[in-house]
């Protein structure tokens, strides 16, 4: 029964051959014995109360494709009524008093929402180590991280804890985590899901998205949460156009991708083998080039800081949160001592960066120049988009790391995203899908388009499931 995908729960739930209550108390019990640490909070009563109501949909036949379905939510999504705290002991507490765009979305199809996934603190992470809550464990190998920032989304739903999860992506926090724990993640174009609701990391960067099983799921969850959002002023506007056909296709291979220093070369061996399921089917590939690529790590970590080090300016003990009272003469007291207990090494590191490049005499030197090349980056692909369609490639360098291995090394960690940061750069949608596994390990294949061309990255990549067998390994 946990081996489901959304379709197939919902033709058990449609033909009655199981309820939404008893598919629901089913994956409550699957937490409860877990020990990967994939939610930091479960809510047992009101995932319940929202099956039983799931229950009454489907028996007056008003059900919809995701009615009934147990999901978990990333822990960075806002939740009315259920505590957020994006993994940060400043947020401990924290009860929201509305929904995020999303999560409304989910609820008016009958989703049942289990609880929230554990993730790196603020989203601040590429391994799910720096959760104040504890680390999560990737269940093909418990010794192993499953990846960053939505570590526990991607756990949960490898393990079977959830039948799918919303993540967020900032430099490739659903596509990494899902590359590492066997699964498919899809980041959508910059607009094309509201951020309403999402706590903020890096504004300009920051994208919700599904984590799931197949690519088959990943499009069934983001059809239910993509649209203009009047709540979020980058929210996209036009409809967005439909798939196009795989065959014809043509997939560029940037030389960037495949010919780096610290790419293992059983992933590329890997990668490029799962290519030809592509051709086979009627897609072609060809060599390209993304001269600017490289240098988008670079980029993203000084806009990136920059905007975080913006937003976590909300944090200061005052408005809600953990708050600092003792022993304090005057206000700047409670905004120093409230952050400096409560919020952890890696969001401290972020803020001191952003706000050294975005201070005065600097700005101009780093971040200015930053911003110009990210609109070299944009240029990059706009022409190499003129002659393929589609951009694959790895989705990590490495395989899944050992927990601890790389904790130590910030610049190590942050080469984890060194193929999926430019997709955020870009605002291109990308997804991440199980390629041949190396040493029973997992591996990611991401795909690339441009921008708004969603609906036919989900295509190339459930066709590419269609014709393949990874997304069932069995590690």
């Amino acid at each position: 029964m946990n081996n489901w995908t959304i379709a197939e729960a919902a033709q058990q739930l449609h033909d009655k051959k199981i309820s939404a209550q008893e598919l629901t108390e089913q994956y409550l019990k699957e937490i409860k014995a877990s020990d990967l640490n994939a939610f930091i909070t479960v809510d047992e009563t009101g995932a319940l109360k929202q099956a039983e109501q799931a229950d009454e949909l489907i028996a007056k036949q008003q059900a919809q494709s995701l009615t009934g379905i147990p999901m978990g939510i990333k822990d960075a999504i806002v939740t009315a009524n259920l505590q957020t705290t994006s993994a940060s002991k400043i947020l401990e507490g924290f009860i929201p008093p509305y929904n995020a765009t999303v999560i409304d979305r989910l609820r008016a199809q009958g989703v049942v929402i289990l609880g929230k996934n554990n993730l790196d603190e603020f989203a601040m992470g590429a391994s799910t180590e720096n959760s104040a809550y504890g680390v999560v464990k990737n269940p093909i190998d418990i010794n192993r991280v499953p990846g960053g920032s939505s570590g526990g989304s991607a756990a949960a739903v490898a393990a079977n804890l959830c039948v799918g999860s919303l993540g967020s992506d900032t430099g490739g926090s659903i596509r990494q985590p899902a590359g590492f724990c066997g699964i498919t993640g899809f980041k959508p174009t910059y607009g094309r899901v509201s951020r309403y609701g999402l706590i903020a990391m890096a504004s300009s960067l920051d994208q919700i998205g599904p984590l799931a099983k197949t690519a088959q799921d990943a499009k069934i969850i983001f059809e239910t949460i993509t649209g203009h959002d009047k709540k979020d002023a980058t929210s996209s506007v036009d409809a967005l156009p439909k798939a196009r056909s795989i065959k014809g296709l043509t997939i560029g291979l940037p030389k960037e991708f495949f010919d780096t220093e610290g790419l293992d070369p059983r992933i590329k061996k890997s990668v490029e083998s799962s290519l030809k399921i592509l051709t086979d089917i009627g897609c072609k590939t060809k060599p390209i080039s993304l001269p600017t690529a490289p240098f988008s790590l670079a980029i993203y970590y000084i806009i990136s800081p920059v905007e975080v080090a913006s937003n976590m300016g909300r944090y200061d003990g005052i408005k809600y949160g953990q708050s600092v009272t003792q022993n304090v003469k005057k206000l700047a007291d409670v905004y120093s001592q409230t952050r400096a207990r409560y919020l952890g090494s890696e969001v401290k590191r972020r803020i001191i960066l952003g706000s050294y490049a975005s201070s005065a005499g600097y700005y101009d030197a780093y971040y200015g120049k930053a911003e110009e090349a990210r609109r070299a980056v944009v240029a990059d692909f706009n022409m190499a988009f003129k002659d393929v369609d589609l951009i694959a490639g790895p989705t990590s360098p490495t395989l899944p790391f050992k927990i601890g291995e790389r904790s130590s090394d910030p610049l190590q960690m942050y080469l984890s995203d060194i193929y999926t940061v430019p997709v955020n750069i870009a605002g291109l949608p990308g997804i991440s899908i199980p390629s041949e596994a190396v040493d029973q390990l997992p591996v990611g294949l991401q795909l690339i388009g441009p921008r708004d061309s969603d609906l036919t990255v989900l295509e190339a990549a459930i066709q590419f499931q269609n014709n393949s067998d990874f997304h069932h390994a069995k590690y």
